[in-house]
């Protein structure tokens, strides 16, 4: 009995290859975030905020300030170049108390050069229902940086743009009882029937019953009546860790700025030949002077001169792509044919249009 508990405990944990947890596949309906939005200003600038001629809001919004706080500026003319309108948004998290802090996000909407340094004054963040759920006031750090001389400045980064971490406290929680619920509706990030499918059978596995049901390639309600759990939140906390693997669609994502090219696994090639050729085409312009002899009459003229040529690459031959089954294949093949990743974009473009790269394309 020992011996048996002992290569019990030697054996190793199988996990499925690939598999996912439930929580990265799907989302939980109403678990979700709200956005915030606010009109602030930012102060303390080193000489780098909004030109108030251009900027009059900026103005606008400063007296609006100092009068809540008791100054008198009517009838004066503000000319500061320390401050700067900006617009704060937030994302307030699910199920988020009163007290709770959230990180902000501070942006400038006038000429200011540079928020570096700032300080934002206490603005309020509505919701899409026009109602405070949030304040936020803190010093905001910028994510960028500025040099300057006399003659020539450098910038690096945007420094009209920054974020106040823990900047904004929450004032208003939003409504939302999970624990009324008999019901939720499970919704897949990326829709697929076979996933769908798969994270049906895993959570009626997981509860030894029919708790979850599969309503198109991208939701599955549960029941959370039939689970008899304690609650809702214990239903879910129940599931949300069910490890299933998730079917992804065949996918190749190019970036044309960069020259990346990512491939998903079950990219496939079919048998085809590819030529890619260099074709170079040059002009040059050597004008010459054409000048009189010395006491002759006539004058000094420019006389262009224009060399024109087009080379083509000679020697470029048509090279064999074999069938590929898997992705280790589709790399080797592509990378035969030496060509840079900008030229193995183009490349992929015809493949695709050939109909010998099974593939969804896209590029971004």
């Amino acid at each position: 009995m020992l011996r048996a508990l002992i290569l019990c405990l030697l054996l190793p944990v199988t996990v499925q290859a690939g598999a996912i947890r439930l929580k990265d596949l799907v989302e939980f309906d109403g678990v979700r975030g709200n956005d915030l939005v606010g009109y602030g200003l930012v102060v303390g600038l080193n000489g780098t905020g909004d030109g108030l001629r251009n900027s009059p809001f900026t103005e606008e919004l400063m007296q609006n300030i100092l009068e809540r706080l008791g100054v008198n500026v009517n009838g004066e003319q503000l000319r500061p170049k320390n401050v700067a309108s900006v617009i704060v948004t937030a994302s307030l998290p699910p199920f988020s108390r009163v007290g709770g802090q959230i990180d902000t996000t501070v942006s400038a909407i006038g000429d200011a050069d540079s928020l570096l340094g700032g300080t934002l004054i206490m603005t309020p963040l509505n919701a899409a229902d026009g109602q405070i759920y949030a304040v936020a006031q803190g010093t905001v750090l910028a994510g960028g940086v500025v040099a300057e001389g006399e003659a020539a400045s450098v910038t690096q980064g945007v420094p009209t743009s920054g974020v106040i971490p823990s900047g904004a406290r929450v004032e208003r929680e939003i409504e939302f009882d999970l624990s009324s619920l008999t019901t939720m509706r499970l919704a897949l990030r990326e829709p697929d029937f076979t996933t769908a499918g798969r994270i049906e059978r895993a959570i009626n596995s997981e509860f030894g019953r029919s708790v979850a049901a599969m309503r198109d390639s991208g939701t599955i309600d549960l029941d959370i009546t039939a689970t008899r759990a304690a609650s809702t939140a214990h239903a879910i906390g129940r599931i949300e860790n069910i490890l299933v693997e998730p079917q992804l669609k065949a996918r190749v994502v190019v970036d044309q700025r960069s020259g990346t090219i990512v491939m998903g696994d079950d990219v496939r090639l079919s048998r085809v030949a590819v030529s890619q050729g260099n074709l170079t085409l040059r002009i040059e312009e050597t004008p010459a002077v054409s000048q009189p002899n010395p006491f002759a009459s006539g004058r000094t003229v420019v006389v262009p001169r224009t060399g024109a040529s087009i080379d083509d690459e000679e020697g470029v031959s048509l090279a064999e792509v074999p069938e590929s089954t898997s992705l280790a294949e589709v790399v080797a093949g592509l990378n035969a044919l030496g060509v840079s990743p900008r030229d193995m974009i183009d490349i992929l473009k015809s493949l695709k249009a050939a109909g010998a790269l099974h593939a969804e394309f896209v590029v971004r």
